[in-house]
């Protein structure tokens, strides 16, 4: 096949290429420049410089074509807005989710040649083509992988049936730990460098100073969810999200962030949030809306749901309150159900796709 391959500089991305030239695909490697590497460079250490070094080091070993295409313009428009937005209304975004569906496998697509038949990148995800056995239409489904702690479903969850169709995860059967022996059997000029972490486009700047060079400061107060009283002050609500613990700065804790009140720029907070029954409300239902389903729209009520990145899912129960909104009841009690983030659903290894949690109705 002739496949574009997504490259970053990290290992899971390098491996996933040379795994993709020993199986003798015509694959042609693209590094993505995308925004905040230069703008807000004073704010720390950008890594691209660094990164395409490792790119064009593993290209050249691998003898791969590599090219390098500039979406800063495009990565500000569809995924930074959104976040800035989202956090000025107080919501949690999640800017990775729409990095892949709006931009690795979206504008980046449409931007390539047409002759490319996959999309490759190194992400801990599998795909899996099934035929209804009703109508014979075959569709693409995202699948989770063996390495739970790894998988990447999440952050893919919010792509299109088209988009899933194109997409190949070359080191989706491999464990993190394999990955790491497949970079020493390659002989990878990265085989030793360490995982990046952190939000997409931040690279090493810290969140905080991201959102500072924003929004700025603005004093406001700590107020105890239960007795209505000032516990302290922080520099703006949009530097806080449901469910945090470290970071308030209080005394007598831990606190944990309950709920905030955006006009008056109060967040709410509680030191007791495991017995308080006000900071429990809501702890076991939320609702979704601009609900994405890959494949199929789920035909059972009973699923399994993540509410972030990570092994851990709920059991759930799904109500359709509309066409748009669907409550979901968990099986437990989630300290962190934040509006903005997205909730993902699973039935077994079957990633159906996402909604975003959203106030109660």
């Amino acid at each position: 096949m002739k496949i574009a391959a997504l490259v970053s500089g990290g290992v899971d991305s390098s491996v996933a290429l040379a795994l993709l030239k020993e199986q003798g695909h015509d694959v042609r490697a693209f590094y993505l420049k995308i925004w905040l590497e230069d703008e807000l460079q004073f704010l720390g250490e950008c890594p691209w410089e660094e990164d395409l070094k490792y790119v064009e080091a593993v290209c050249k070993q691998l003898n791969v074509p590599l090219q390098i295409l500039n979406l800063q313009k495009e990565y500000f428009e569809q995924v930074v807005n959104y976040a800035i937005n989202e956090v000025k209304n107080g919501r949690t975004p999640n800017p990775d989710m729409f990095c892949n569906a709006r931009i690795k496998f979206g504008i980046f697509y449409n931007k390539i040649d047409k002759s490319f038949e996959k999309i490759a990148t190194g992400h801990y995800a599998d795909t899996k083509i099934i035929e209804s056995t009703e109508t014979k239409i075959k569709k693409t489904w995202l699948c989770r992988v063996p390495d739970q702690i790894k998988d990447q479903t999440y952050f893919l969850a919010h792509i299109s049936q088209e988009q899933a169709s194109k997409a190949l995860f070359p080191i989706g059967k491999y464990k993190k730990s394999e990955v790491r022996e497949l970079a020493k059997k390659f002989d990878l000029p990265n085989k030793d460098r360490k995982d990046s972490q952190g939000i997409c486009f931040l690279g090493k700047i810290k969140y905080n100073d991201f959102l500072k060079q924003y929004f700025g400061e603005k004093v406001g107060d700590f107020v105890d969810v239960n007795t209505n009283k000032v516990v302290g002050q922080h520099k703006g609500h949009f530097y806080h999200t449901v469910g945090q613990r470290k970071g308030t700065g209080l005394g007598q804790g831990p606190w944990y962030v309950v709920k905030k009140g955006i006009t008056k720029n109060i967040v709410y907070v509680s030191n007791k949030y495991h017995e308080d029954l006000e900071a429990q409300k809501g702890r076991n239902k939320f609702y979704v809306s601009e609900l994405n389903w890959i494949a199929d729209r789920p035909t059972s009520n009973s699923l399994k749901v993540k509410v972030r990145h990570g092994p851990q899912t709920y059991n759930c129960t799904l109500k359709e309150v509309s066409k748009e909104i669907i409550e979901v009841t968990l099986d437990g009690q989630d300290q962190g159900l934040a509006p903005g983030q997205f909730a993902v659903f699973y039935d077994d290894n079957f990633c159906y796709g996402c909604g975003v949690i959203i106030d109660k109705q």
